[in-house]
């Protein structure tokens, strides 16, 4: 499995990941499947905005992640928020764990002090990856999204960089 930075190319693939994650968990709080121009659009502003959007490659799209600003007010610059996906096939293969290790390398090369992921709370292979990484709870947000008819619980995870 490589991880590298995606191009245009990856953008079905990522897509198909997405909508898959959307349709079938609570990892994205919407019901709403997003489109390719949509895709096309987060990866444009990902990329105006110097931000990194990884794919791990292993003869197709098994995951992707990046990270974007947590907050627009500049006393948060040097904190990011990031997220990650993983095809259904290829949980609990490391694949999570490499891409979010590989933001992480870049995120301390650029000089940010903190990375912060929000998990629902229900997500405990997300949550366990997480602390495996060096993250941990910074608190639990309670009730902050509905998603098939349920009130969903947010947990905020950190990690110093």
């Amino acid at each position: 499995m490589q991880i590298r930075n995606a191009t245009e190319d990856d953008l079905p693939g990522i897509l198909a990941i997405y909508n898959h994650v959307i349709a079938t968990s609570n990892a994205v709080y919407t019901e709403t499947a997003a489109t390719l121009d949509d895709r096309r659009a987060w990866f444009a502003a990902r990329r105006a905005g110097d931000f990194p959007v990884l794919v791990a490659d292993d003869a197709g799209i098994k995951g992707f992640a990046s990270f974007g600003d947590f907050r627009p007010w500049p006393g948060y610059a040097l904190t990011v928020e990031h997220s990650v996906y993983v095809h259904e096939a290829a949980h609990r293969r490391g694949v999570g764990t490499a891409l979010v290790g590989r933001l992480i390398e870049k995120a301390q090369r650029r000089g940010k002090h903190v990375m912060i992921g929000g998990v629902d709370a229900a997500n405990t292979a997300s949550i366990g990856m997480h602390r495996k990484l060096g993250f941990t709870e910074a608190g639990t947000l309670r009730e902050v999204a509905r998603k098939f008819g349920r009130w969903l619980d947010l947990v905020l995870m950190q990690r110093m960089l």
